[in-house]
């Protein structure tokens, strides 16, 4: 595979002790050896490598720093890939795998595993639970926002009268309407103006609708609403 044709990917190293912290130190130099050999053989080319260092594996992904400037990366330059040593390296407790793992993929990242790659992919019951309890804790969300939604639609409507839709004339524009209002309620020369001339007469006062003169239904409405 030639150079150009590489899949570009982001290596994510994490070390849970301070201690094993450090250029020098195996805990490191392991894992970006396993990455480093996994991308060689799997045809990506590593752009960027990004660390957590002394942060634990129980701690929810989006609360590392490191973790957080990867995102940040991805954001800028489009890469889609984030390889690992293993699972316990991304995260030591399966919820917080799945909710990492689940994170990324709705965003469009690939998240895999230099040990195993299907790793993120696993269908034992365990897992299969925790997918089922965070898709009906998404189910549950969204169910409760539409809830949410169409109870402040319906205290407006209370109030108001009218809740989403076309804006009215007033709505869209109460000075034009207080105009036609005017002109209709005033007869000219003793005699009380049509609709059409109401129209006419905001045409003349710079009051049209895309560059041409308002339709006698359309006046009709404003000086009824």
């Amino acid at each position: 595979m030639v150079r150009n044709e590489l899949t570009k990917a982001i290596a994510y190293f994490r070390t849970s002790s301070g201690t094993n912290v450090g250029e020098d130190k195996d805990t490191l130099k392991r894992q970006r050896e396993a990455v480093t050999k996994y991308a060689k053989a799997a045809g990506h080319q590593i752009i960027a490598e990004y660390s957590d260092d002394a942060v634990r594996g129980a701690d929810p992904v989006d609360q590392r720093p490191g973790f957080a400037a990867i995102l940040a990366h991805i954001a800028s330059n489009g890469v889609r890939t984030i390889i690992v040593e293993n699972a316990g390296r991304f995260a030591r407790e399966l919820m917080i795998q799945e909710i990492g793992y689940k994170f990324l993929k709705d965003i469009g990242i690939t998240l895999i595993a230099a040990d195993r790659p299907d790793a993120f992919l696993d269908d034992g019951p365990t897992a299969t639970m925790v997918r089922q309890i965070l898709g009906a804790v998404s189910q549950f969300e969204k169910a409760a926002l539409v809830a949410k939604l169409k109870g402040a639609r319906d205290r407006k409507r209370a109030v108001t009268g009218k809740c989403g839709g076309r804006k009215t004339y007033a709505e869209r524009d109460p000075e034009m309407v207080a105009v036609a209002k005017k002109l209709a309620r005033y007869p000219v020369n003793g005699r009380k103006r049509s609709l059409r001339d109401v129209a006419a007469e905001l045409e003349a006062q710079g009051h049209t609708t895309k560059g041409k003169r308002y339709s006698a239904v359309a006046v009709s409405r404003m000086i009824t609403a």
